[in-house]
């Protein structure tokens, strides 16, 4: 994997260059010499998003009281509002 660093006046300028250098791996876009956004296949999008997991998922999935899903526990207590 390719990793390619542009800056946004480059990527306004040469967008057809960025897609071909995304196909060979993800096109950092610099703005004031800080990135800003990537740009990647589609594909690799697919597989960096595949292993996430919805709870919806969880839920359809035999022998679901298996799971185990831990929430965080809240660190303020909560107040009561003031209403004057």
């Amino acid at each position: 994997m390719t990793i390619t660093t542009i800056s946004s006046r480059a990527f306004n300028q040469g967008a057809s260059e960025a897609k071909r250098a995304a196909s060979s791996g993800p096109v950092f876009i610099t703005d004031r010499g800080r990135p800003s956004h990537v740009l990647m296949s589609i594909e690799q999008y697919r597989r960096l998003t595949a292993s996430q997991r919805k709870i919806a998922d969880l839920q359809a999935m035999p022998n679901v009281a298996d799971v185990e899903l831990e929430t965080p526990r809240p660190r303020e207590l909560a107040r009561p509002a003031n209403l004057s």
